[in-house]
């Protein structure tokens, strides 16, 4: 039996779809905001300039190097910058007491003025803007823009890797005990049945990879009763780890070797209760069939011709 990472394969169809959007979204809010003006909100300073001066206005004592990593500019341009404005007497720099090589930021008298009106000007736009809308529009855009920045500020996915075993390793028996207690399984391999197996042709297991964590496994068991079928048997992702198409990507290895094995049909076997997994596997073209073996956990029977 099996539970699963029931999320869209990564090879979403929509996804031209949705850079088209996001492509449509930025051309609107950057005219909206008079992002593309020379002069950000009409003033003095461009957009890049006018940044700068609001982070080190709220960050005093900072460095050229941590407003390079916050705005994420190259090294050469921010230093550029930075030495147009201090010509400009809107900025201050000394040597950091921490590190010699650094030079803390700090706003003179005209740059805290500076800031102090591109701050009302830019107060003084958004309220024109958010005039024309009601109380309820204007909330549902508020916790809109948190919820981009929720997404779009999350860490990158670490890289998902999958890998056939060739020995049994105390990770694939660790995943294996965490399987066996989300589904509550009654018959569990043994590390030497396991190690048997994996000598087998036709069987093999696979363990997913998040990083260095590992965070899924899938095993194919030949099937001595049926030609030419195997059987796919513990496919399991950590919930901590669902949302990265991880089942996919193991059903797909585990389809590949098969094919390269010569088997033409994988069957399984689940229970009722397990519907998420069981629309995954219809969605990934296996069908219902007769029983074929003795688990008495097992209450549904699918297979799939892969040749």
């Amino acid at each position: 039996m099996a539970t699963a990472d029931i999320l869209e394969p990564i090879s979403d169809p929509r996804i031209e779809e949705q850079i088209s959007a996001v492509r449509e979204f930025n051309r609107f809010y950057t005219a909206r905001l008079g992002l593309l003006r020379r002069r950000h909100l009409d003033g003095e300073f461009s957009l890049t300039e006018a940044r700068i001066l609001y982070e080190i206005g709220s960050h005093p004592l900072t460095t050229a190097s941590a407003l390079r990593d916050t705005l994420e500019l190259d090294a050469g341009y921010i230093s550029r910058l930075l030495a147009a404005l201090t010509r400009k007497k809107l900025l201050r720099r000394a040597t950091s007491t921490a590190d010699g090589r650094e030079k803390q930021l700090t706003l003179t008298a005209t740059g805290e003025r500076a800031v102090a009106r591109l701050n009302a000007l830019s107060t003084s736009q958004l309220k024109k803007m958010l005039a024309n809308m009601n109380s309820a529009d204007r909330h549902e855009l508020v916790a809109s823009l948190h919820k981009v920045r929720a997404i779009l500020g999350r860490d990158p996915i670490p890289e998902i890797r999958i890998e056939r075993l060739t020995a049994v390793k105390g990770e694939a028996l660790a995943i294996l005990q965490e399987y066996y207690e989300a589904v509550h399984v009654v018959q569990r391999d043994r590390p030497g049945s396991l190690q048997k197996m994996l000598e087998e042709s036709g069987s093999g297991m696979w363990l997913a990879y998040k990083g260095d964590e590992v965070v899924g496994c899938v095993i194919l068991r030949r099937l001595p009763s049926i030609p030419h079928a195997s059987e796919c048997k513990r496919l399991y992702v950590k919930p901590s780890a669902r949302g990265n198409h991880i089942a996919d990507r193991l059903l797909d290895a585990q389809e590949e070797f098969a094919r390269s094995q010569g088997i033409e049909w994988i069957y399984l076997d689940s229970y009722d209760d397990l519907k998420a997994a069981i629309a995954l596997y219809e969605r990934r073209g296996y069908r219902l069939c007769e029983r074929y073996n003795d688990n008495p956990q097992a209450t549904l029977f699918m297979r799939k011709k892969i040749v």
